[in-house]
């Protein structure tokens, strides 16, 4: 009887050789302890971009501060890439947040707590009229004491507080009235029309008055209208009453037209009728005031 005896082929010797390999791999592989391949036991750039899956390192495989800015790229955190809530407060460095990192229009109104805005948190001029909106302050808003002489317009109080030394004030005045048919051919005393002009600002001290006819003299004290007869002249402590028509009057100006009285607030006028002249009467003009 003959021994069987396998017979070498190329085939067998490519089949034995790729299971030792695969084999001895295994070995290798099933050699190694658990956790006996750490930080230390990989080179340093060993683990590449392209090495890593796609979501491989999440959040959890992350030791604490292992990710820094030095170690990020460009543009490497998006808005896109965070989730919610995922940066608060407790992980911005001091003073990381700065205006100039701050875009436009960011921070309303209502991302902001209430009282978050202090006096205190508020730059010098930091809230100036062209940041208020229409109505924003109110008599509400304004403590007492707010609002002093010092802070409003000097021309706010004008109506309060005397006329200051050199300033004018100006206006006009119409006085006048009918003189019946009877009262002329009676020949009796003619009627009188009286009136008044109030300052729109009260002087200090009264002043010193002048009444100038239709069409002059100008004494120095008041002289003259000015331009379209609508900016009279006075000197400084002077009241210059300035006649511009006069109807029927018991002569002119100053004749015809006296002051009745005068104080530091206004004066008062009377306008005299031509005896026998039946009809209306009348004196007009302009005035002017200036403090001393």
């Amino acid at each position: 009887m003959k021994r069987f005896l396998p017979r070498l082929t190329y085939a067998n010797v490519i089949a034995s050789l790729a299971l030792f390999i695969a084999l001895g791999g295994a070995a290798v592989a099933a050699g190694l302890p658990k956790n006996s391949v750490g930080p230390k036991q990989i080179k340093k750039g060993a683990v590449t971009p392209k090495a890593i899956r796609s979501k491989a390192v999440t959040s959890g495989k992350i030791a604490p501060k292992a990710v820094t800015a030095g170690k990020l790229g460009p543009n490497a955190v998006l808005p896109g890439n965070l989730g919610p809530g995922i940066i608060n407060t407790s992980k911005l460095a001091a003073s990381a947040v700065t205006a100039e990192k701050i875009r436009n229009n960011v921070v309303t109104t209502n991302k902001l707590n209430n009282k978050a805005v202090t006096a205190a948190k508020i730059a010098e001029k930091g809230v100036v009229t062209g940041n208020l909106a229409e109505g924003a302050v109110t008599t509400g808003k304004l403590a007492d004491g707010a609002v002093t002489a010092a802070k409003l317009n000097g021309e706010v109080l004008n109506n309060v507080q005397p006329l200051k030394s050199g300033q004018t004030l100006r206006g006009v005045f119409d006085l006048g009235g009918t003189e019946s048919k009877a009262e002329a051919e009676a020949g009796e005393t003619p009627p009188v029309a009286r009136g008044s002009l109030t300052f729109q600002q009260a002087l200090l001290n009264t002043p010193a008055v002048s009444v100038v006819p239709k069409g002059g003299p100008y004494p120095a004290q008041c002289p003259g209208l000015g331009g379209g007869e609508t900016t009279p002249a006075a000197a400084a402590g002077w009241l210059c009453v300035y006649a511009t028509t006069e109807t029927n009057l018991e002569g002119t100006a100053p004749v015809a037209l006296t002051i009745d009285s005068v104080n530091r607030l206004g004066i008062g006028l009377a306008a005299k009728a031509k005896k026998e002249t039946k009809g209306d009467y009348l004196v007009a003009g302009v005035w002017a005031v200036t403090a001393p």
